[in-house]
């Protein structure tokens, strides 16, 4: 199921589900929409603070509810990653999100929010860059263009074939260390012949290791038709050296799967951030030395 298309004068909605933000990077990518013919309405909640968070499980929950509900708002924008959007998805009534479908966008922590929402629903959601960040992402004409109903060209030049072939299915995933909690806690095993795509910062390799295998050990990795692999940057060691690289690691877990595998897509948290809409349906497809995520096309 697909929301409707933003249009030019369309009313993007705005709210805090992690952590809190900057309102000087709101009021910049504000800016930014304005200047290509929307409009905004930034929630009060979204400069709210408790702790890192941004208010309270109630309050996130009821700026939520208020920007799907209000019938002139067509989309609604995470503010900003973090922490904590885990924590209320099992508050959300998703039957009262189906009765108006709506544009939903973040990534990073909004992982959660974004495939609790398709896993429920059926709703395609955007991961794409928070609208924090917006007005500096490198790939912001690519959001807007992607959210008014166009088709948007995903660069393959870097693009590393770890298994060969061929796959059709709708998008799932994001932020590793968010996504690995949610196949198991999410409804009608939405995983199953899908393509995944995972992307992490921050994180050890050794950590990085254990996701992945507890993927791989709860069956998530052999029910999936692809994997594609965005950036994951920054991959700090505090302990003795872990020795086995990114790519060693993927290698290990994807070891005996009969499915394409692709590393260094973009997307993640590093320079690029090209949106990805979760639901919706993708191709990854191998050649002897290239491959290529496309978007199916829509039924007419």
């Amino acid at each position: 199921m697909k929301a409707p298309p933003l249009k030019k004068n369309d009313t993007i909605g705005i709210f805090a589900p992690s952590s809190w933000v900057e309102q000087s990077d709101i009021e910049q990518s504000v800016r930014y929409i304005e200047e290509h013919g929307y409009k905004a309405r930034v929630h009060p909640q979204t400069y709210l603070r408790e702790h890192q968070s941004a208010g309270t499980h109630a309050q996130k929950l009821a700026a939520f509810y208020e920007l799907w509900d209000s019938p002139d708002v067509s989309c609604v924008w995470a503010a900003g990653g973090g922490n904590r959007a885990l924590h209320w998805i099992d508050l959300i009534d998703f039957e009262r999100l189906q009765r108006s479908p709506k544009l939903l966008v973040g990534f990073s922590d909004v992982t959660a929010l974004l495939n609790a929402v398709y896993a429920h629903t059926g709703i395609v959601t955007i991961h794409g860059t928070t609208f924090n960040r917006l007005y500096k992402c490198p790939q912001k004409s690519e959001h807007l263009a992607l959210l008014s109903g166009a088709r948007i060209i995903y660069p393959d030049d870097n693009l590393l074939i770890l298994r060969p072939g061929k796959a059709v299915g709708p998008l799932v995933g994001g932020n590793l260390s968010l996504f690995q909690y949610l196949p198991s806690t999410l409804p009608r095993n939405y995983c199953k012949d899908s393509i995944l795509f995972l992307e992490d910062c921050n994180e050890e390799l050794s950590r990085i290791d254990r996701m992945l295998l507890h993927l791989r050990r709860s069956g998530v990795l052999e029910s999936v038709a692809g994997i594609i692999f965005g950036q994951f940057g920054d991959c700090p060691e505090t302990g003795k050296p872990f020795g086995f690289s990114f790519e060693d690691i993927v290698s290990e877990h994807i070891e005996g799967l009969s499915i394409p595998v692709i590393m260094n897509a973009a997307f993640g948290h590093e320079n690029d951030l090209y949106p990805l809409p979760i639901g919706d349906t993708a191709i990854i497809g191998t050649s002897k030395n290239s491959a290529k995520l496309t978007l199916a096309p829509s039924p007419s």
